[in-house]
């Protein structure tokens, strides 16, 4: 391990990495807060104005992945679709099987200069979450309840507030709702057979409605789906703390671009066009792993300087004050401060080490877990509807 290496991974270092993320985002979230007076006069210059707040948080974490552990990533995909992505309005379908796919969705987005825009589909509960959750809220992220009924006319409502959108953005989506663990996958896949679908090695069963709904509303404002599929060299799991402790991680990812014309407008033809798209993206999987790479021409977009920039900014901005604050502690002598001092230290360190493990496949959401009884697998054409449909929804969200 050279020098370098051993210097990001020691705690005190990704202290000062979450302390200077956390303390700008809360003074962002601020700054946020003070633009709702500003889109009662001018709407569009207050969402210019978030993009560009949000940006400022969002790329951190991008600057930690990239400039921090020095993260490369390779893109497959066709030389004809590469000329349009960054200058439309995109849905991108990304596999969920990794604790920082979400990350690299991000790096995806900053590359081609989409980030500070990209929108999701989240859980409503993380609307009220600091920084991330709040950045969401100005950014008018689409957030859902899990109850269907509901969230069929809030989400169209909110998605068909993106249509006069003042600039480019992609809007990611997970169709599997959580990640792929052994156990969730073992359901999924019981659910498949019930149903008559074709099984899938490397995938979750998509959830079919959030897609659809998704589809018939950004019509004739996102241009295309990129169907995105991740994998990762060498197969390794990389991890937020592994981005931390400067692990570089080298991950690869293949994306094609499908005209939005070319989905079916129905919603049973548009489920039946994902889980064959699905199937497709099993086999791009299996021929990863069989050979070592997607299929495509490779394309090494550049790394932008702009995220790592904005870190530097916001460190420099921060770690000025912090650095006076203790050498006035130190020097005052109080064997009280610094005790206190010491105890706040390690109560961080307990903070952020569980932050990090919420990312982690195996302190995720229990959803997809429910089993569907064995004696019932044994006759799938007199499956529980019950027990199918409450498997069934546990699995298609998150």
């Amino acid at each position: 391990m050279g020098l370098l290496q051993l210097l990001k991974s020691q705690f005190i270092c990704h202290l000062i990495i979450c302390y200077v993320f956390l303390v700008s985002g809360l003074f962002i979230n601020l700054l946020q807060l003070c633009t709702l007076p500003l889109r009662l006069v001018n709407k569009q210059l207050a969402r210019r104005v978030n993009i560009v707040l949000a940006y400022c948080i969002s790329s951190q974490m991008v600057a930690a992945l990239e400039w921090w552990s020095g993260t490369e990533c390779t893109l497959y995909t066709d030389l004809e679709s590469y000329p349009f992505y960054g200058k439309e309005n995109a849905i991108v379908v990304m596999n969920h099987s990794f604790d920082i796919d979400f990350l690299l969705g991000w790096t995806f987005c900053e590359r081609y200069g989409v980030l500070g825009s990209s929108k999701v589909l989240a859980k409503k509960e993380l609307a009220y979450v600091p920084v991330i959750g709040w950045m969401w809220y100005f950014l008018e992220i689409v957030f859902c309840k899990r109850r269907w009924e509901e969230d069929r006319t809030t989400v169209a409502h909110s998605l068909q507030n993106l249509r006069d959108y003042p600039e480019k953005f992609w809007f990611l989506l997970f169709c599997e709702g959580t990640r792929l663990t052994p156990k969730k996958h073992q359901v999924s896949m019981q659910i498949a057979e019930s149903k008559g679908l074709p099984k899938l090695k490397y995938h979750l069963l998509p959830r079919t409605k959030g897609f659809y709904i998704t589809v018939q509303n950004l019509r004739g404002n996102a241009a295309a789906v990129y169907d995105s599929t991740l994998n990762f060299r060498n197969r390794e799991t990389p991890t937020l703390l592994g981005i931390l402790n400067g692990k570089k991680y080298h991950a690869d990812l293949y994306v094609r671009r499908i005209p939005l014309e070319l989905i079916p407008e129905g919603e049973a033809e548009c489920a039946d066009w994902l889980h064959n798209l699905y199937q497709e993206k099993d086999s791009f999987q299996e021929q990863y792993i069989q050979t070592g790479r997607f299929p495509g021409s490779i394309v090494n977009p550049p790394r932008r300087p702009w995220s790592l920039l904005n870190w530097l900014f916001w460190s420099c901005l921060l770690l000025y004050p912090l650095g006076l604050l203790l050498a006035q502690l130190i020097s005052s002598g109080s064997i009280l401060t610094i005790f206190t001092s010491v105890a706040l230290c390690c109560a961080a360190s307990v903070g952020v080490r569980w932050m990090i493990g919420q990312t982690e496949i195996d302190k995720g959401s229990n959803y997809g877990n429910k089993e569907v009884p064995e004696q019932q697998l044994k006759n799938p054409d007199k499956l529980n509807a019950a027990s199918l449909h409450n498997a069934s929804c546990q699995q298609q969200n998150s």
